[in-house]
């Protein structure tokens, strides 16, 4: 979605997710990258995730964050989309399971549930929106994709919610085994942040 001009130097990411800010700083180099912890205005606020799609949610936080500062804002909503499971855990990825899970304690449900799938049927994808604020208006959505199949079990220490269980084809790995430069070149994230800082 294209949309207006606007001063990109300085942005605020609508999480208080320290993984994911620091993946977020990574891809946003030459750039001061803010997450709602460094910004009183923003601190604590917790955005209710109601949306039933990734893009209702984003844009939810996008807006009611960039309500609240003057900063243009960046939102995202993604997660894990299984084919065998029709979808799911989908939007709920974060949530997936039940409240208080850790991430392990998330995958690990995943794997369970997929234990006698064969592996022609494990098909998956990572789905990222992007959406970018301005005192309450959306001016740009971004969608991006990273398609793989789901592991029988973890491999990997990097990254962070699902990558040990998420196979990528282009590299062969896990999307936990692969260098910061590595999943930055696939991922669903990365894809839709383009899209909504108008890089696509």
């Amino acid at each position: 979605m294209s949309g207006p001009s606007i001063d990109l130097s300085t942005v605020l990411i609508a999480t208080g997710n320290a993984h994911k800010l620091v993946e977020f700083k990574r891809l946003l180099p030459g750039r001061e990258v803010l997450g709602q912890n460094d910004v009183p205005a923003v601190t604590g606020v917790d955005v209710e995730e109601t949306g039933s799609t990734f893009e209702a949610n984003a844009k939810l936080k996008a807006v009611e964050i960039s309500r609240r500062c003057e900063l243009p804002v960046l939102a995202d909503d993604s997660g894990l989309c299984v084919d065998a499971l029709d979808g799911q855990p989908g939007h709920l990825s974060a949530r997936y399971g039940g409240p208080g899970l850790s991430d392990v304690e998330r995958y690990q449900k995943l794997l369970e549930e997929m234990t006698d799938v064969p592996d022609e049927r494990r098909a998956a994808h990572y789905a990222a929106v992007v959406v970018l604020a301005l005192r309450g208006e959306v001016l740009r959505t971004g969608v991006g994709e990273c398609h793989g199949r789901l592991l029988t079990a973890p491999r990997g220490d990097g990254g962070f919610g699902y990558d040990p269980i998420f196979f990528v084809p282009e590299h062969e790995l896990a999307m936990a085994e692969l260098t910061p430069e590595q999943k930055d070149s696939v991922s669903h994230r990365a894809r839709a942040l383009a899209g909504a800082i108008g890089e696509d």
